[in-house]
């Protein structure tokens, strides 16, 4: 066996029912169950309730540790890094199978909750998932106004049969993951269409920086507000969606949509309710990262965005207390309607929040501006955002000698009526698909106002010009919701919209 296959070699282990050693109240988390997967050559935690006092003895592969239930019953024990050999066989309560493994969270909204059965060519890609050794973890949706101990789920075996419902994206990274890396993948899926990004943070995070004290407080205002919204959409709003609806059935059409109730303390949108149902009770579960996907409900609030995500990435680290383990997210893909010329945009915003999240440690950004569908916000092509992940994940996370990303964008030189733009990340220089000419670049005078640029590929540069801006100071790439651009890596992975400005964007007063 190489070196390579050896490091990369299972522990499979048994969690086995031993009613000599532990009280029929011991009780384990949904996660930590039959099919799980632990993270290998990390600490690891196994945790659980029990009566108080109880004394609680976990046994592995010769290694014995016990702790006794707390007050409140509950009791965790720390295993040491585990690394290649077994089978063995651990003791706490219950007969479960579990491996050792590469373990991701996976969380966002829509689009990472998209399953596999509504993502291109669903029907050959769930008749091909049999791979046993991806385990499969979805939450069950929930929201709590404080911290959870425990979520609804459970462990399943990749197959036809369990991969359809699950998360598309999770499933590609994690199968990418797998067939690189010739190891068990377990992947948590939690998830929540529509979801904005403070619902994933904790309330402790949220109230500690004085930058959401506006979000906090029309969260205030609408929990406030509620009995009054509540009685005028019960005794007003669904009485006359009631009379359209028949009046529509009435004359032939569609009927009109039933309108959303009022936001109340249960709401997913609420800060902290989903982090404290479906990301709190799994911070003990030793992971080795987590991907992200998720945006969409926080583009009209894109400068917000620059400050609340880097928050919740701290924010989870902190909790799961395991420093600064990877972090990957999905950067918006284009939608909507293409517009004629160079304008302003909300979701270009968003994506430059996200690509300055790059300056955290250990992050990583999927870039997706190429595959993505002007008419609907659910891209189908989910088999290139997981394999884009993993790209990352393999060339930062694993060490593997694979280009992480298409080109960043380095730095801008002007050279008189040209500006020159600088990239990292082209991995044997850049380029456009099929040799054509360079598009989706706008320069910019110290008028402030972008045109559309000639641009000619240098090298790791891009050298942008246009005769209506003699003296160039700005430009940018990509900027637009929808936009048609061009620029590729060597690795055949797109570059990432950018702009070299800072100007005032439309975003910037949305709180």
């Amino acid at each position: 066996m190489n070196r390579d296959a050896c490091r990369f070699a299972l522990v499979a282990v048994v969690l086995v029912l031993s009613t000599g050693l532990v009280c029929a109240d011991v009780r384990l988390p949904a996660v930590i169950g039959d099919g799980m997967v632990l993270q290998r050559d990390i600490e690891t935690h196994i945790w659980g309730w029990a009566a108080a006092g109880e004394e609680i003895t976990v046994r592995i592969a010769g290694r014995e540790v016990s702790v006794s239930a707390d007050e409140e019953g509950r009791w965790k024990v720390s295993l040491a890094p585990m690394a290649a050999g077994g089978p063995h066989e651990m003791t706490v309560a219950g007969a479960n199978t579990i491996t050792l493994g590469e373990v991701w969270v996976c969380s966002g909204q829509s689009n990472m909750q998209m399953a596999v059965r509504s993502c291109y060519d669903a029907e050959k890609e769930i008749a091909a998932a049999d791979y046993p050794d991806i385990r499969l973890f979805s939450v069950g949706l929930k929201t709590s106004p404080t911290p959870l101990e425990d979520v609804a789920g459970k462990w399943a075996p990749c197959s036809p049969e369990t991969v359809p419902g699950f998360s598309a994206t999770a499933y590609f990274f994690g199968r990418h993951l797998h067939q690189q890396l010739g190891v068990p993948v377990g992947l948590i899926n939690t998830s929540w269409g529509g979801t904005p990004a403070e619902a994933w943070t904790s309330g402790q995070a949220l109230e500690a920086d004085p930058e959401f004290a506006p979000l906090l407080a029309r969260w205030e205002q609408i929990l406030a507000d509620y009995p009054a919204a509540k009685r005028k959409y019960d005794e007003e709003t669904v009485p006359a969606w009631e009379k359209a609806a028949e009046q529509a059935k009435a004359e032939g059409k569609e009927a009109p949509r039933k309108p959303n109730p009022p936001a109340d303390a249960a709401s997913p949108h609420r800060p902290a309710n989903l982090y404290n149902a479906m990301i709190h009770p799994l911070i003990d579960f030793a992971i080795r990262g987590a991907i992200w996907y998720q945006g969409e409900s926080n583009a009209g609030r894109a400068y917000q965005y620059r400050r609340l995500f880097p928050a919740m990435i701290l924010d989870w680290r902190r909790r799961w207390g395991q420093g600064d383990f990877p972090f990957l997210f999905v950067q918006l893909a284009n939608y909507m309607a293409r517009k004629p010329d160079p304008s302003e945009s909300a979701w270009a915003e968003l994506r430059e929040a996200q690509l300055r999240t790059l300056t955290f440690p250990n992050t990583g950004q999927a870039v997706i501006i190429d595959i993505g569908d002007a008419t609907d916000i659910h891209p189908k092509n989910k088999q290139d955002v997981g394999k884009r992940l993993a790209l990352w994940a393999l060339n930062e996370t694993y060490g593997r000698d694979v280009p992480r990303s298409g080109p960043l964008y380095g730095s801008l030189t002007v050279e008189g009526n040209r500006a020159r733009v600088h990239f990292t990340d082209t991995d044997g220089g850049l380029k456009t698909p099929d040799g054509s000419a360079v598009t989706g670049f706008a320069i910019a005078g110290e008028d402030r106002k972008f045109v559309w640029a000639e641009a000619v590929i240098e090298g790791d540069t891009v050298v942008v010009s246009s005769s209506l801006v003699p003296r160039p100071i700005a430009v940018r790439y990509a900027w637009a919701d929808n936009p048609e651009c061009n620029l590729y890596s060597g690795a055949d992975l797109p570059a990432s919209p950018f702009r070299s400005d800072d100007w005032r964007g439309v975003t910037i007063n949305n709180k």
